[in-house]
């Protein structure tokens, strides 16, 4: 920093300019800043422009969180959100061994329970079952963490072994294991048929939650979606190829915000007349399907960078393509690109802001929204820096994970 005169004097200068950003900016949010006012224009009235006017911001945060929901159904988003870190913590237990498994449950099955809670509503046979398999999978995501953790077995081996079935043949230990799997979704059942919660439309969710459920749905759905067009566009089959090919560079050629406007404004189109699809739905599509195709080229890229002796190994092995590609070749190439694959979960996380477009209330439009108020009327600098703090910390938390998480995927490649 100081080993000549040209490094000491662009060093001088750096400080200062990170001296003088974060004074201005702390002078601004907290040493002039208002915290207690009835409206925009008393806050003017105490410091004029010189410092932020918080009150208007801490009135709106449950809207800039839950946008419309209704106040007395908030605590239906507050527990799936407890759900989902109830669901995803076995993921991090060491003594856990069934990861793998309650991953895939996590990312398959928690929206079916999470659909209900958001939504409520009417429960068709169809739908109480899928809802019931959401719950049936969330129940013995907490079991089997609970007797690995303990005793070292998931529950169902617990079971067998509990009942005294550890001595008898494969056959009985199999039919009692899939007896208690069989208990856990009976169990579920009853409880979502004693659940009965009061529709809430989509037309009424907003701010940070509908980012989040927008952003997770897209993400959720893009990494295994592009593995398989990734596949396909490498695929020696040529209709496969050509349609993997297709769907790829059609979606990567056109903006997200058009893909917006055609699923909102030109698929109603052609529809049969009658024939209505949710607005939040033809959102979501319109993200995952733009999503997909990015991550498969990701995919695709890392695909190429595993040498040509990782096939002939496999092939060597006996190994058949799938349990090749499976077992030997994706997963290198998925941790040799997890910094794009995380990159590509930031910008997505970040692009859900254009859903406001087709007339979506997400975070930004929410907290646009704030300085339409009567009384904050014209506030929009302090909502605006508020949201950009949550995005900051939302993506900096996936950064510093997708980090840690290559880094200790990397522990045996030191060179």
């Amino acid at each position: 920093m100081f080993s000549s005169v040209p490094n000491a004097l662009v060093t001088v200068i750096g400080i200062w300019i990170v001296y003088a950003f974060f004074d201005a900016l702390f002078g601004w949010a907290v040493g002039n800043a208002v915290w207690q006012a009835a409206s925009r224009r008393e806050c003017l009235d105490q410091v004029g422009r010189a410092g932020a006017c918080w009150p208007g911001v801490i009135a709106w945060i449950p809207n800039l969180i839950y946008g419309l929901y209704p106040k007395d159904e908030v605590w239906r988003i507050n527990l799936a959100g407890l759900v989902l870190l109830l669901w995803a913590a076995p993921l991090w237990l060491p003594r856990v061994q069934s990861k793998v498994q309650i991953g895939l449950s996590l990312v398959l099955l928690f929206p079916l329970l999470a659909s209900y809670l958001f939504l409520g509503g009417e429960k068709g046979i169809v739908w109480s079952a899928l809802i019931a398999l959401g719950l049936a999978a969330f129940l013995w995501t907490l079991l089997t963490a609970a007797t690995e953790t303990v005793f070292g077995l998931g529950i169902a081996r617990f079971a067998v072994a509990a009942l005294g079935f550890g001595g008898q043949g494969d056959e009985a230990r199999r039919r009692l294991a899939i007896a208690v799997l069989l208990a856990i979704y009976l169990v579920a059942v009853l409880l979502v048929q004693a659940l009965s919660l009061p529709f809430v439309p989509t037309r009424v969710w907003g701010g940070l939650f509908l980012t989040l459920v927008i952003s997770g749905i897209g993400i959720a759905f893009s990494l295994p979606a592009g593995i398989v067009l990734a596949l396909g566009r490498r695929s020696r089959m040529p209709l496969i190829s050509l349609l993997s090919t297709t769907f790829i560079e059609l979606f990567r050629s056109v903006p997200l915000i058009t893909i917006l406007f055609m699923f909102n404004t030109m698929l109603p189109l052609f529809l049969p007349v009658g024939v209505e699809v949710n607005q939040l739905l033809r959102a979501i599509v319109a993200v995952c399907l733009f999503s997909a195709a990015y991550m498969a080229e990701v995919v695709r890229g890392g695909l190429q960078a595993i040498p040509r002796g990782q096939y002939e190994a496999a092939s060597a092995m006996g190994l058949g393509f799938w349990q090749a590609t499976g077992l030997v070749i994706m997963p290198q190439a998925l941790k040799i690109m997890i910094p794009t694959i995380v990159g590509n979960f930031i910008g997505l996380f970040k692009d859900t802001t254009l859903v406001s477009i087709v007339g979506l209330f997400d975070l930004l439009s929410m907290s646009r929204a704030v300085g339409e108020d009567t009384r904050w009327l014209g506030l929009f600098l302090e909502p605006f820096f508020f949201v950009t703090m949550i995005y900051f910390v939302v993506c900096f938390g996936m950064s510093q994970y997708s980090l840690n998480l290559e880094q200790r995927l990397s522990a045996g490649e030191r060179r």
